[in-house]
């Protein structure tokens, strides 16, 4: 009976020992199946019952959502979304043009409204056309102006808080006082010529800015209040957006300009500039030596007295003695030539003991060297 009691006991810890083997290799296999990652998160175990589930943070994180608000960086599959919405070189000289632009304007306005006027540039950035006009808070005027050089078109758009400051100030509104906001009427005839003559003091502002990189002369076309009847370019095209701010102290608003990138294609090369007046890849040093070796270059001058045109034949039976006649004359003209370039025309004579050519006609066309 002993010996069946040690049996039994010794076959217990076995059995103790093996469900304690199999629940190790059970944490194992679970650590291994964590550390290779699994295909996804979603993945079914033997038994089909989810592995995993992603927690709403994780997929906020995972589309983009996560951060707090007024945060302007963006992760996930927001971020490669909007990475792809528009994908085009930055355009350095803008920013110089702009600042310019924010100084003559705000001094044309001081003028225009006899009131202390300070205009800053908020950021210069690329957009879709399409989703620019769908993001235009209503109401708002929208002024499209012709570039006549470059023969296209941009969009200039003024929100409602600057056309109401606007008329207060040029109709002698007191100061201390917000504009009057009338909601869900449209803008009258008065209030439309009065941004009208606002919009070509800008526009005249805005050539001065590029005068300096490339003249243009930026004429009004129309105003519209729907940004539909505002269209200048198809919704994907890509498009330079230039927010400016406008106040009047207690008062003010937004000034927005937008060049679609087909308009400012004419000058996309000054564009790129970093500075003023800069070259791309050019050497004036070197261009000025290779130009003063060129003029001392000695080149040699073959004076022609006559052509003819004969068979190989002919040319093979030449013997030594042979006379051949040239249709030439002491009174016919003698060709100076560099190579296959006629240079020079004039007459044979004779000075002292050489053979000499008196010249009548230069051949070559007079050119400015820069």
């Amino acid at each position: 009976m002993a010996e069946d009691d040690d049996l039994t006991e010794q076959s217990a810890d076995e059995t103790d020992d093996d469900a304690l083997a199999a629940e190790w290799a059970a944490s194992m296999g679970d650590d291994d199946d964590s550390d290779d990652g699994g295909d996804d998160g979603d993945s079914l175990d033997n038994e089909g019952v989810p592995g995993r589930v992603l927690d709403q943070d994780e997929i906020d994180s995972l589309l983009g959502f996560e951060g707090e608000e007024g945060e302007d960086e963006v992760h996930g599959i927001q971020a490669l979304i909007n990475n792809s919405l528009v994908a085009y070189e930055r355009l350095p000289m803008l920013d110089i043009v702009f600042d310019r632009m924010v100084r003559m304007t705000s001094t044309s306005l001081r003028n225009f409204t006899s009131d202390n006027i300070e205009v800053s540039l908020d950021n210069i950035t690329s957009v879709r056309f399409g989703d620019y006009l769908n993001s235009i808070p209503l109401p708002a005027m929208l002024a499209v102006f012709r570039a006549e050089e470059w023969d296209d078109y941009g969009l200039l758009t003024i929100d409602s808080n600057l056309i109401y400051s606007i008329v207060d100030v040029l109709l002698g509104g007191r100061r201390g006082t917000a504009a009057m906001r009338i909601e869900g009427r449209p803008y009258t005839t008065i209030e439309q010529n009065l941004v009208e003559q606002m919009i070509s003091v800008i526009l005249k502002d805005l050539c001065g800015a590029f005068e300096p990189l490339s003249p243009v002369n930026f004429t009004f076309d129309r105003l519209e209040t729907n940004p539909r009847f505002a269209t200048i370019a198809r919704p994907p095209n890509a498009a330079v957006l230039v927010k400016l701010r406008v106040d009047m102290e207690d008062r003010g608003g937004r000034l927005e300009i937008l060049f679609p990138y087909a308009t400012l294609e004419p000058i996309r090369e000054l564009l790129l500039q970093k500075f003023m007046g800069e070259k791309f890849g050019r050497d004036s040093i070197w261009e000025n030596h290779l130009a003063n070796e060129l003029w001392s270059t000695t080149v040699p001058l073959v004076a022609i007295l006559d052509e003819q045109k004969m068979t190989l034949k002919d040319v093979l039976n030449f013997k030594i003695g042979q006379t051949l006649n040239l249709n030439a004359t002491p009174d016919s003209d003698i060709y100076l030539m560099c190579g296959d370039v006629p240079m020079l025309v004039g007459r044979m004579g004779r000075r002292g003991t050489h053979l000499a050519i008196r010249v009548r006609e230069s051949l070559v066309k007079s050119k400015k060297v820069a």
